[in-house]
């Protein structure tokens, strides 16, 4: 308990017979069991609030971390979003310009069509005509 063992238990009974008197013991030791049930209720209290405060710390800190690490990962998905935009922009960028060329080197300049040719342009207005 205290360090107090059974022969300092029997000197403290017969003291507090003693000085209590028989008549007045058991109602002493009574609230002295009382006072003692108290005492262990609320340190047992007191361990539980420290507990939960402990834990609350303990999640409030896993909280931060979490949206530390989410932070980061959305940062993350950001640029290499961003850099994949731009290698796509690129890759149609040397497309187009890949087109271009092998269109020059295949097409002389002056066979190079801007307009198609009036028989091509008129062609779908005859399918209209001929389908009615």
């Amino acid at each position: 308990m205290f360090g107090i063992e059974f022969p300092e238990l029997i000197v403290i009974a017969v003291v507090a017979l003693i000085v209590i008197g028989p008549e007045h013991l058991p109602k002493v030791a009574r609230t002295m069991g009382h006072l003692w049930g108290r005492a262990q209720r609320y340190v047992n209290g007191v361990k539980a609030d420290i507990s939960r405060d402990m834990a609350l710390d303990e999640l409030r800190q896993m909280q931060e971390k979490t949206q530390q690490e989410i932070g980061s990962v959305k940062q993350s998905m950001t640029e290499a979003t961003q850099e994949w935009e731009q290698q796509v922009k690129e890759f149609e960028s040397d497309a187009t310009q890949s087109g271009n060329e092998i269109a020059e080197q295949v097409l002389p300049r002056h066979e190079i069509i801007e307009e198609p040719p009036a028989e091509i342009a008129a062609a779908p207005e005859q399918k209209k005509t001929n389908n009615t």
